[in-house]
């Protein structure tokens, strides 16, 4: 048995610019940070069956792995080359659909998972673009490149993403009394409202397409104000990140309609009269967490979201990344094919963190 743990993230500057839409014409930044809730993989080889089983919401026990629902699964299965006699079970800190990561956590956790059970032994680097290529190339998902970096390598990662899809990645240069009180003031509530990105990017996607004026130049902002952000929380002048977050959010919702509706928008109002200097709604947006940053007043916030009926989700900053917890793995091995499958992965920026297997 192996069990692999990945963290789930925030974005804190330059999201939607990691979009291939956009980084392939202007460029993409992000600037995110890794928290300590997580996506569990445990995946074990079973000595009574050649059965492929996937548990997860739901539970599937198939024949092969062609015949798997659970898309995600499927794909990494086989990229690996790993056709039967495996079982996949899977945990996690958040639900789905609340803007944190979480398929690209199953896509990671498991990619490495398996890749310890073939004994292969990926950078971190490497395991983010494998990830990226199958969400994005294999099965066409209308996702960029943060949520497999930030969940594969941890910390306060930026990625500057040039217009061939090459990440230049480094993590933030953050003394620990800026890390902690940025984690103090940066406070993150559920909305109670869960929804799928995939409409709201695939408007994104295809706004920037077209040559949409007013998302584009809404986008080059937010990248701009991710330079500005980095730059601020390095000096740790975190206040004006937090005005800065202000203004993120009011060039997000200019994106797409459906990133914020009319409860989103009053739960914003409330938070800013109530000490917010800034916030936002994660992921693509329309429901998931709100992630608000409050200098002095964060009694008042709190009681505040908690009146409307928001949950506050506690957390500390991961600085570990994807990571094998477990490795009980038959050292027998049973797989003929031994050799990584890098041969249409995406090129990267090795920065030198070696695997956790």
């Amino acid at each position: 048995m192996i069990i692999t743990r990945t963290p789930f993230r925030f974005t804190l500057g330059g999201g939607g610019t990691d979009l291939p839409s956009y980084y392939r014409r202007f460029g993409g930044l992000v600037f995110s940070a890794a928290i300590d809730k997580y996506m569990f993989i445990s995946v074990n080889r079973p000595i009574i069956d050649d059965l492929v089983r996937v548990k997860y919401s739901k539970s599937e026990s198939v024949q092969s792995v062609q015949d798997l629902q659970h898309e995600l699964a499927k794909a990494v299965l086989e990229h690996t080359g790993i056709e039967n006699a495996i079982e996949i079970l899977s945990m996690a800190d958040i639900p789905a659909g609340t803007g944190l990561g979480s398929s690209s956590c199953y896509v990671v956790g498991l990619l490495n998972a398996l890749q310890c059970l073939k004994r292969e032994i990926p950078t971190q680097p490497q395991l983010a673009e494998t990830a990226c290529y199958l969400e994005m190339e294999v099965l066409k998902k209308p996702v960029g490149k943060q949520d497999q970096y930030v969940a594969a390598v941890g910390g306060l990662p930026i990625l500057e993403i040039d217009k061939s899809g090459k990440v230049t990645l480094r993590q933030a240069h953050i003394s620990y009394e800026v890390m902690d009180e940025l984690n103090r003031n940066t406070l993150l509530f559920y909305t109670g409202m869960t929804r799928s990105a995939d409409d709201i990017l695939k408007h994104q996607d295809s706004s920037v397409k077209n040559e949409d004026k007013e998302v584009t130049k809404s986008l080059h902002r937010i990248k701009d104000i991710g330079y500005e952000i980095i730059e601020s929380i390095e000096s740790g002048n975190l206040d004006r990140f937090g005005l800065l977050m202000d203004e993120h959010w009011e060039n997000k919702k200019r994106l797409s309609a459906k990133i914020a509706n009319q409860r989103i928008h009053d739960i914003y109002d409330l938070a800013k009269a109530n000490g917010a200097l800034g916030g936002k709604v994660t992921g693509a947006g329309g429901g998931g967490f709100f992630v608000f940053y409050t200098s002095n007043r964060h009694s008042q916030l709190r009681r505040a979201m908690q009146r409307e009926g928001l949950r506050e989700l506690r957390y500390r900053f991961d600085t570990e990344g994807s990571k094998v917890l477990v490795n009980l793995s038959d050292s027998r091995g049973r797989y003929d094919n031994p050799t990584p499958n890098w041969a249409h992965t995406p090129s990267y920026t090795d920065i030198g963190i070696s695997g956790t297997c």
